[in-house]
């Protein structure tokens, strides 16, 4: 029989200073039972740095055919796509195919080095894809946030993002590590 996901409910209040985003988001987020507690909550960072109503939850790490976040218009054309973790290079990809931007938070340093080092020729041809990098001490620091039913409140400004509930605030410096390329105009 089939281990079946665990469901959290987070209520997340967003104030997003740098792109001037101000709301609250009722989120239900299904942890996969092979999902960590922190994985669980870089996805849910994820969600505050590029949050907009049209953003949902995909079946990520159930699916390889949808990330762990993504934005689509009324069309149904995927606006942004986004992948948390260290995915197979294959994957960004296709990603980037599907696309119109795609953004990587990764997370755990060594292997996020290693990897990177390993894929880079095929990184830097990845022209919409973005890589942002997340400290250890940030993911383990947002694991100490996890609970069955969260409320949150999350600040950024300046890049840096502060995250709180009732007793704990964690600071979070996410890292750029890779911008999408500019198209010069001819």
């Amino acid at each position: 029989m089939a281990l079946k996901a665990t469901v959290y409910r987070a209520e997340l209040d967003i104030s997003d200073l740098d792109r001037g985003y101000y709301a609250n988001h009722q989120l239900t987020l299904a942890r996969h039972p092979s999902e960590t507690d922190e994985r669980l909550m870089v996805r849910l960072l994820a969600f505050a740095l590029f949050a907009d109503p049209a953003l949902a939850f995909g079946r990520g790490i159930s699916s390889d055919e949808e990330p762990d976040l993504w934005l689509k218009d009324d069309t149904g054309r995927i606006c942004h796509w986004i992948e948390v973790g260290i995915p197979d290079e294959r994957r960004l990809r296709r990603a980037c195919g599907k696309a119109d931007q795609v953004t990587l938070i990764a997370y755990a340093e060594r292997a996020f080095v290693l990897w990177r080092e390993k894929h880079a020729g095929e990184l830097a041809r990845l022209e919409r894809l973005r890589i942002v990098l997340l400290t250890d001490a940030s993911a383990a620091a947002l694991e100490g946030l996890v609970d069955r039913n969260m409320k949150l409140t999350c600040t950024i400004q300046d890049g840096q993002v502060w995250l709180s509930d009732a007793t704990r605030t964690v600071t979070i410096e996410p890292q750029v590590v890779q911008l999408p390329a500019t198209r010069g105009k001819r």
